[in-house]
């Protein structure tokens, strides 16, 4: 039993899975970027990249297995040479409802992909953008130089278009902080947002999504570099929060590798932990039934500290924020 395991454990708690509502789909490490915080240790140079084969295959189980929720990540999933027939092919799927594209923003204005926006509209794709501040220093701080100009210019182009304002064509922003430590409280940071985006640059958006830094790959070498490995470990430690337990993004989550390979969680996949556990041998997606994953143990490690801490973190921002909204729904 891992430390994560044994800290459920004396809160009586256990993780497993319930019904599979959202199909992850990590495409591949190519990036036009390469931000500190990147739990992907994704770049311009990275050649691991999802192919046609394994994209037909993932399309194929998929019409059979009726996922709602499909959420294309990287990487830049836009830099996927098949990104574009993906998402035609997801959106002609009936049972498919979202189509979501985690996006850097500023792929948008590269050479080549400046009809996305558009595209992106014409197929009702949600976005969920990379903001992790409304201020340059801190954003070109995490994300490389210019980097924060780039993204006003790309949030401008979606507000024109309706995203943000659309309610069929939403746009969410994600803030990652910038260094060693918990994000703040979401809906104050959303409010905070919401007024510096507005009167400085007239932008419009849906929701904030606050998301940790977990200690895998390009951040926990950051963190090591840094002498700060030990002390975040401890502060998620000792952040734990067990009303985050239930809403945690691997329970009803199937995240597939760009080799098609199947995970609990995009961190699980960085740390090479397969769904089911270290004992088992990965699996491919199209070698699994959805239905047989109800129940299964979810794989975990000290780094699950991070989704438990504090309001909890997940795809969806702050788990607490979640739980609460739905409860107002």
């Amino acid at each position: 039993m891992n430390a994560f395991d044994a800290r459920l454990h004396s809160h009586g708690l256990r993780l497993h899975r319930t019904r599979p509502r959202v199909l992850q789909i990590n495409v591949g490490k190519l990036c036009n970027l390469t931000c500190v915080h990147c739990h992907v240790n994704a770049g311009p140079g990275r050649k691991e990249i999802m192919t046609h084969e394994t994209v037909n295959r993932i399309l194929a189980w998929q019409e059979r297995a009726r996922i709602p929720i499909v959420d294309l990540t990287g990487g830049a999933p836009e830099m996927l040479p098949n990104f574009r027939y993906f998402v035609d092919r997801l959106r002609s799927m009936p049972a498919v409802e979202t189509i979501i594209d985690r996006c850097n923003l500023t792929i948008l204005l590269q050479p080549g992909y400046e009809d996305l926006p558009e595209f992106l509209a014409r197929h009702r794709v949600e976005i969920v953008a990379s903001m992790p501040c409304y201020s340059p220093e801190n954003v070109n701080a995490q994300r490389g130089e210019g980097v924060f100009e780039a993204s006003i210019a790309a949030l401008r182009r979606l507000n024109a278009i309706g995203y943000g304002v659309n309610p069929a064509l939403p746009l969410h922003l994600v803030f990652n902080p910038n260094g060693a430590k918990l994000p703040g409280p979401q809906d104050e940071l959303e409010a905070d947002y919401k007024s510096e985006l507005r009167a400085h640059f007239g932008i419009e958006f849906n929701r904030l999504y606050t998301i940790t830094n977990l200690p895998v790959s390009r951040f926990a070498s950051w963190l090591r570099h840094n002498g700060k490995y030990e002390e975040y470990l401890a502060l998620l430690i000792e952040s734990f929060n067990p009303a985050t337990v239930d809403g945690l993004m691997c329970r009803d989550t199937i995240n597939v590798s760009w080799q098609g390979e199947v995970f609990d969680c995009d961190f699980n996949q960085m740390m090479k932990l397969p769904m089911g556990g270290a004992h088992r041998a990965p699996r491919c997606l199209w070698d699994i039934d959805p239905s047989s994953l109800e129940d299964e143990p979810i794989a975990t490690g000290d780094h699950c500290f991070g989704c438990t801490a504090g309001a909890g973190s997940s795809c969806g921002g702050a788990i607490e924020s979640a739980v609460a909204g739905a409860k107002e729904a």
